[in-house]
């Protein structure tokens, strides 16, 4: 059984960012970061270790209201609920009933969630870098300034109309996790208590 780690979310949390598919993927960016409030999606994953072997898989939804709010949850085949408000975020395993509380910042830093749902400018915290055409897809790739970071980098492939559909995100013990999108939806209007979360009865809730 594979179970997620904060640093692991926080490699995920990069999902759902729309790009327009052009030489300058890198202002595209930039650009909907600042007009992109909300979004809402499904995503399947696959984790890769460093033989390139599959190791898990999963599939579950993914929303956010910028700045520093989100909701990542896993459906199949665990379900596990990762909720961030701007101050904490809760990691919850509901077949454990275990909650992990962390502080925001603490959990979060200079990933790719705060690329996602940060207030900060994306120069911060990252360099990015365009890499070109490859499988009718145009890529780009964020790397972490913080030398202290989980992961190496994150590469997104978009479509031709300027959607992202695949991720590859390489953390620093060589595994690979492979994300794809599908039902993206651009600035929905998402319920507020979405990105609040209490602790089920009973469950061990551990605060870090």
């Amino acid at each position: 059984m594979v179970r997620l780690s904060c640093s692991t979310f926080c490699l995920l949390l990069l999902s759902l960012i729309p790009v327009l598919a052009e030489a300058t993927a890198i202002n595209s960016l930039k650009a909907f970061i600042q007009e992109t409030r909300t979004v809402r999606a499904n995503f399947s994953q696959t984790l890769y270790d460093k033989n390139s072997r599959a190791i898990q898989e999963s599939t579950g939804t993914m929303q956010f209201e910028r700045p520093e709010k989100f909701r990542w949850a896993y459906e199949k085949p665990y379900e596990q609920l990762i909720v961030g408000n701007g101050t904490q975020v809760w990691f919850y395993d509901h077949d454990l009933n275990q909650v992990t509380v962390r502080q925001f910042n603490l959990a979060i830093g200079s990933s790719p969630a705060a690329l996602l749902a940060g207030s900060s400018t994306i120069e911060d915290n990252f360099e990015l870098v365009e890499l070109g055409v490859q499988n009718e897809m145009e890529w780009l790739e964020a790397i972490p300034k913080n030398k202290e970071s989980n992961f190496e980098f994150i590469q997104m492939g978009f479509s031709p109309d300027g959607t992202l559909k695949v991720m590859a995100l390489r953390d620093n013990f060589g595994q690979t996790t492979l994300l794809s999108f599908s039902e993206l939806d651009k600035n929905p209007t998402l319920p507020a208590d979405l990105f609040t979360f209490i602790p089920p009865d009973n469950a061990d809730v551990i605060s870090e």
